[in-house]
């Protein structure tokens, strides 16, 4: 039989594509590199190394395993199953082991050592020197020069993290579908609007129920929050939410992550420890901008302090405003998207719901694509290509008539999806034997579907999250450097990986641009002015609140990282609500388990670097900054942008490549205006 992950294709044969494949396709492609290595380093023992010799055979290998993997991973987070778990979680493993094999290989660090010391390297391009450069720096990280005793804990040790990284985002993904709420008639759901009442109509039928029915997938969630109009109701349906996978809640215990958060933390921990850093916080700037722990805490505690006063004020007017208006006087946190979105309404006469017509899928993402067509010289069209599912989307790049990239597009929310907005790397751009292969990206968003005979219609928030991660995406396809480990986002720092994703989301704010990418879905009307003037003025809303928000987020888990005693861990809950009482304005109710689905820190790469959000929002602040000062549309700085940030990968130092763009050090005075706070 054979096997479609072998066959090492252009683009993944997602079709093709079966559970039972996985294991054998990867047990294989593993052993292959095995051999290889072997054979890599007996031959830069005897004959001396090169790149041709060193560099060249071991990126393609790597690559041909990168491609059998990504479409794995990728169905594992868009089309979940049974079986298709399974075999993701036994392979994970396998490679978890097989990486840290790799990293720990005295002899291969010895050639890599040896190609940095030849004449050669100073005749290498410049990212090719980085790339050997951050392998050294990432062997010393895998623990390369311990004792091989130690070797093997820190092996176990990287084992067991997979693992549990595994299981706390099975669980954040099983509490999220195994749970929801059946509503006999529309008048339980008042208040919703009709795009949204449809939506629970839709799942009611997907699950074989009668009435209604509300998930816990973002679009029903929030619809729920904002606008049902039963107190009792946003109650039920945040607690159900809040307590996912905990001790908490209607489905107290079953999915439990708070045993998985504490060994996470422990394993990390010792992990750091075994490579000579005090705690995890400072093993995880090692690859970051940001130069020590101290650094990072002041940094956003500079930020707290500029925006709680603010967010003071939002949150009292807030409480003001539900008790003039309904007569609420234990205001509480499932009062407060209700509240917020009524609040901004009065203000500025405006709602997302209302909006929503106006931007429809389809307009969105053309206009998206043309305004970036503007900035960067690129065309955008839509293949066909075997996709996952129907909602998928494919698309190239072309650039002075030729395709330099590709990516898939996957915009809606539906059953056995992990939730959330992402970009992945399908394929890495780099040279080859065989030529020059081709970026590939995956942009994975959450939307709400189109529901009865309407399209698809997003709200403007919605609309910046696409931005969001098309702004990644960008990164990863227009990159030039052909360099694996140093192209696209490959290489980049962590806490710099944003800057382009939340430069991009500017563009939605601009009077200018709005127009390109939206139109009402039925008659295609512009926005009407009002509406338009009213979208820019509500832009900061509570902006301070959502800052301070975000602050608590990066200083939990910063402080959870850095502070951690082995000896006698803290209560993970102890730790937030400390941080609450310095941070927040709005302390959440004490059964809140809102830890326990933080999969960012828990399952995904932002452990001890959360912070980087807004480290690399004061970058994209300020780097629109240059666009507000020589024109939103200007070619030549479109051009600048694209040619020292979004081509340049990871192949210099973030904030040479920021002073490239920006001919100075950033500063946080763009962020503040931006966000309304100064």
């Amino acid at each position: 039989m054979t096997n479609p992950l072998l066959d090492n294709p252009t683009l993944p044969p997602f079709s093709a594509i079966q559970a039972e494949h996985v294991e054998p396709a990867i047990d294989s492609l593993i052993q292959q590199c095995r051999e290889n290595l072997s054979a890599v380093v007996a031959q830069a023992q005897t004959q001396g190394v090169c790149w041709e010799n060193l560099i060249t055979p071991l990126e393609e290998q790597d690559d041909r395993l990168s491609k059998a993997w990504s479409p794995v991973g990728h169905l594992n987070a868009v089309m979940n199953s049974d079986a298709l778990r399974d075999a993701y979680t036994s392979s994970i493993a396998k490679l978890t082991a097989y990486g840290t094999e790799v990293g720990q290989n005295k002899p291969l660090c010895e050639a890599y050592q040896a190609l940095a010391d030849s004449e050669q390297f100073a005749q290498l391009s410049e990212p090719q020197r980085t790339s050997v450069e951050h392998a050294l720096r990432d062997f010393r990280l895998a623990g390369v020069d311990l004792p091989e005793a130690e070797k093997q804990t820190y092996s176990d040790l990287k084992q067991r993290l997979s693992e549990l990284n595994t299981r706390f985002s099975n669980n954040v993904l099983d509490a999220t579908q195994g749970w929801y709420k059946r509503l006999e008639s529309a008048e339980e759901l008042a208040g919703l609007p009709d795009n949204a009442l449809a939506l629970a109509r839709q799942a009611a039928d997907e699950k074989s129920e009668s009435g209604y029915v509300i998930t816990l997938d973002i679009p029903s969630y929030l619809a729920v929050m904002m606008h049902a109009d039963n107190r009792q109701l946003r109650e039920e349906i945040y607690t159900a939410y809040g307590t996912r996978a905990s001790d908490q809640g209607p489905t107290a215990g079953q999915w439990d992550n708070a045993p998985l958060i504490d060994e996470i933390l422990s394993v990390r921990h010792q992990l750091a420890q075994l490579l000579g850093f005090d705690n995890y916080a400072e093993r995880s700037l090692a690859t970051k901008m940001a130069e020590s722990c101290d650094q990072v805490e002041a940094f956003l505690l500079e930020l707290a302090e500029k925006s709680k006063p603010a967010a003071q004020v939002d949150y009292d007017e807030l409480k003001a405003f539900a008790k003039s208006r309904d007569g609420v006087e234990d205001f509480q946190a499932w009062d407060q998207a209700y509240y917020s979105e009524k609040l901004k309404q009065q203000k500025y006469a405006i709602s997302q719901e209302e909006l929503r017509p106006y931007f429809p899928a389809e307009t969105v993402v053309e206009g998206m694509f043309e305004l970036v067509a503007r900035l960067f010289g690129i065309r955008i069209r839509q293949q066909t290509a075997d996709v996952w599912h129907q909602d998928a989307r494919f698309y190239e790049i072309e650039q002075n008539g030729e395709v330099i990239a590709r990516f898939y597009l996957d915009m809606y929310a539906r059953a056995n999806k992990r939730g959330g907005a992402w970009m992945d790397e399908c394929r890495v751009r780099r040279q080859g034997p065989e030529g020059l292969q081709l970026p590939v990206a995956y942009l994975t968003c959450n939307f709400t579907p189109a529901v009865g005979d309407k399209p698809a219609l997003l709200t403007h928030d919605e609309v910046v999250t696409l931005f969001h991660e098309f702004g990644h995406g960008l990164h990863h396809m227009l990159t030039k450097i052909s360099t694996a480990a140093v192209s696209g986002i490959n290489g980049v720092a962590w806490d710099a990986v944003e800057l382009p994703s939340q430069f991009l989301e500017n563009w939605c704010w601009e009077k200018s641009v709005i127009p390109m990418i939206s139109g009402h879905f039925e008659s295609g009307e512009p926005l009407p002015e009002t509406l338009l003037n009213n979208l820019l003025a509500a832009k900061n809303f509570q902006s301070a609140m959502q800052m301070l928000r975000q602050i608590e987020f990066s200083l939990f888990d910063f402080r959870l990282h850095r502070n951690y005693n082995p000896g006698s861990p803290r209560p993970v809950q102890v730790v937030l609500d400390e941080i609450r009482k310095e941070i927040a304005v709005a302390i959440p109710p004490a059964f809140n388990r809102f830890q326990n689905s933080f999969s960012h820190i828990f399952a995904g790469g932002y452990a001890a670097g959360y912070y980087s959000y807004k480290w690399a929002e004061v970058l994209s602040s300020d780097a629109f900054a240059r666009f507000e000062e020589e024109g939103i549309f200007n070619v030549e700085t479109g051009r600048s942008f694209l040619k020292e940030i979004l081509e340049m990968g990871g192949s210099k130092d973030a904030m040479e490549l920021f002073k490239n763009f920006r001919g100075r050090e950033p500063n946080t005075e763009a962020l503040l205006r931006h966000s309304g706070i100064v």
